[in-house]
């Protein structure tokens, strides 16, 4: 292939998809990792160590490393709080119960719950009929994920049910934690931001840890363990969130939001290919349910999303 042709492959699909690849993996790295870690000390270690190699990317690639204004402050808290310790506390406590494949479902009701939230909070008008339809279709996905009457019963299924309560209340506190940032103002670069978010949500992880009674003791330095650790910071954390900062001024936020229905995929692959895990039918139904109830939503902003592509193709 020369070397014309390799310049005249398009890059931001293929970023899109490993991106997609990256977070989508995640849900079977978490689920190996919890097998050697403590489970909330494993997303502690994670996200502390994955802030500090944002936080030096962040001294070397823009002109401001912190936040100083009030909504600076006020967005890196609740970043911290919502979408670093809340989210993944809650997620990897589900995990304990529920597969990693099953999990990235049910954590792709976020963008309905960000709608639903958005609607309430920030009074962007009323979802109508269309969006109260896509609402009822993705919680209906939801319950047919869970299966609710195979999850309550019995003992492993009283826990399987916890676990998806977990990881659903992880979807809830992502979501509310995205729109409760989107009125604050700031000019703090994104990645000085998330740097902030990781270490100080990476540090509520460690109390939160604390706590509920776990030791780093308990650490078991298996070549698995320590795998899926590296894997979940340094590519999961710090490289695919560079990748999503390159992708967020490529596409925007509209058409990069669209992520979340790919990871799904990615998760159910790699689930099946190294832990031999099969999605059954029903689950697979309920995710189609929750991206049609996402597609009635969201609606306006697929026909764009589609016009926006086609122009990029055409080009």
């Amino acid at each position: 292939m020369t070397r014309t042709t390799w310049r005249n492959i398009p890059t931001t699909p293929l970023l899109f998809v490993a991106l997609a690849a990256m977070w989508g993996t995640s849900f079977v790295a978490i689920e190996v990792g919890l097998e050697f870690f403590p489970t909330l000390s494993f997303a502690a270690l994670r996200y502390e160590l994955a802030g500090l190699v944002m936080l030096a990317y962040a001294c070397y690639s823009t002109d401001r490393w912190r936040p100083e204004a009030r909504d600076e402050l006020l967005a890196t808290a609740i970043g911290a709080v919502f979408i670093i310790a809340a989210y993944h506390g809650l997620l990897y406590l589900g995990q304990e119960h529920v597969p990693g494949a099953v999990a990235s479902i049910i954590i792709s009701l976020s963008p309905i719950l960000t709608a639903v939230f958005a609607s309430v909070i920030l009074t962007e008008g009323s979802l109508g009929k269309t969006g109260t339809l896509g609402l009822l279709a993705g919680f209906a996905g939801a319950v047919l994920v869970a299966d609710p009457v195979s999850a309550f019963s019995g003992s492993s299924g009283s826990a399987q049910g916890l676990g998806i309560v977990l990881i659903f209340l992880a979807a809830v506190s992502f979501a509310l934690g995205a729109v409760l940032t989107r009125p604050l103002r700031s000019d703090l670069p994104v990645q000085s931001m998330q740097a902030w978010s990781m270490l100080l949500g990476g540090v509520l992880l460690h109390g939160w840890a604390l706590a509920r009674g776990e030791s780093l003791s308990t650490i078991e330095f298996a070549p698995a363990g320590i795998a899926s650790f590296l894997y979940l910071t340094l590519v999961s954390g710090a490289v695919a969130f560079l990748l999503y900062f390159e992708l967020l001024d490529r596409l925007g936020p509209t058409e990069l939001n669209l992520i979340g229905y790919v990871e799904p995929v990615v998760a159910a692959l790699m689930s099946w290919a190294l832990l031999g895990h099969v999605i059954d039918t029903t689950a697979l139904v309920g995710f189609g349910a929750i991206f049609f109830g996402f597609a009635a939503m969201k609606k306006e902003m697929l026909v764009s999303v589609a016009v926006a592509v086609r122009r990029r193709v055409a080009a």
